[in-house]
């Protein structure tokens, strides 16, 4: 008998992330020359997304793009990476979200980003897709979107009995302000993967080191999260549940570009709790997803395939790829 295909959605915010590359960062009133110029899709919808299809999983994207040029560009890189995008709206009189990034001769960088479309996510979008949600064995969503969308995606989720993994990052309502106030709902989800300096925060935490992740993670799941995975980069990551508190080390690798490291962890994740209800596993076979992602340049094209995480893991004795 051949196995269902587990079926993930992902629900966060899509950006062109442009690049630009001079000699120096332009000052106010300064106007410079650029070297070179890439663009690339981004955000953590379609990265981790993208990195959920990679690992054979079948993956549909909650999102919403601009009425200019870039949405239907967005769309068409995402069909190539085999992410279902009819769940990808479109905001006719918004642009598409946007990141510019400078960076110059020594590798430094400045960049702003504007949310655009994002902004516009509704929770009618999200009612138009609650079938698809519960028939999804998880729900993988980052918080950086309008607060009553995320709001009614977890109620959702609740309601059908899906899985949700939530990075509980700023609402965009929340973008300008200091401080970070969350809803009451944002700590329904099974998995919480905030950074460390975004638990601190969201914990009122004076204080973000690797001693302290403990005490912050009991804290989120004190506030009703079944499980709190504190992210601490090279540092590994502490998951906390009501069985206990375990540090996860992270993989040495050569350290070449962070970028999408952060959404290769949430994808493999998903991908790996889509199959198997071990979270202490999933963390291990996410942060090798997310080590990988680092010992290359760019967002999308690092990534890693299955067969990556598999060398990866069997370099360091782990047998943890999930079967499906």
């Amino acid at each position: 008998m051949v196995e269902r295909t587990p079926k993930i959605v992902v629900i966060g915010s899509t950006y062109i992330d442009m690049a630009f590359k001079c000699a120096k960062i332009p000052s106010a009133g300064q106007s410079v020359s650029g070297s070179a110029l890439s663009y690339s899709l981004a955000g953590p919808g379609p990265l981790p997304a993208v990195q959920v299809a990679l690992l054979g999983c079948q993956v549909h994207l909650i999102s919403k793009v601009g009425g200019d040029s870039f949405g239907p560009l967005a769309k068409k890189i995402l069909t190539d990476y085999k992410v279902n995008v009819d769940y990808v709206y479109t905001a006719p009189a918004k642009n598409t979200g946007v990141i510019v990034t400078h960076v110059n001769a020594e590798g430094e960088n400045a960049g702003c980003h504007y949310s655009g479309a994002n902004c516009a996510l509704l929770p009618a979008d999200i009612d138009a897709a609650e079938e698809l949600i519960a028939g999804a064995e998880v729900c993988l969503m980052h918080g950086c979107l309008p607060q009553e969308a995320i709001a009614r995606a977890l109620r959702c989720c609740e309601l059908h009995r899906t899985k949700v993994i939530f990075d509980p990052s700023r609402p965009t309502e929340q973008e300008s302000r200091k401080g970070l106030d969350l809803p009451v709902e944002y700590f329904a989800a099974d998995v919480l993967i905030p950074n460390l300096y975004e638990a601190a925060d969201i914990t009122d935490q004076s204080t973000a080191t690797i001693r302290t992740a403990k005490l912050i993670g009991s804290e989120l799941v004190a506030r009703g999260a079944r499980c709190a995975v504190i992210t601490m980069g090279r540092r590994g990551c502490m998951v906390v549940d009501r069985s206990g508190a375990d540090h996860v080390p992270a993989f040495e690798v050569d350290l070449v570009d962070h970028t999408g490291s952060g959404a290769a962890f949430a994808g493999a994740l998903a991908a790996y709790c889509a199959v198997r209800d071990d979270i202490r596993e999933g963390v291990k076979f996410a942060s090798a997803a997310g080590a990988l992602t680092c010992t290359k340049f760019g967002g999308l094209e690092a990534l890693p395939s299955k067969a990556d995480i598999i060398q990866l893991l069997q370099r360091e004795d782990i047998d943890l790829l999930p079967r499906n």
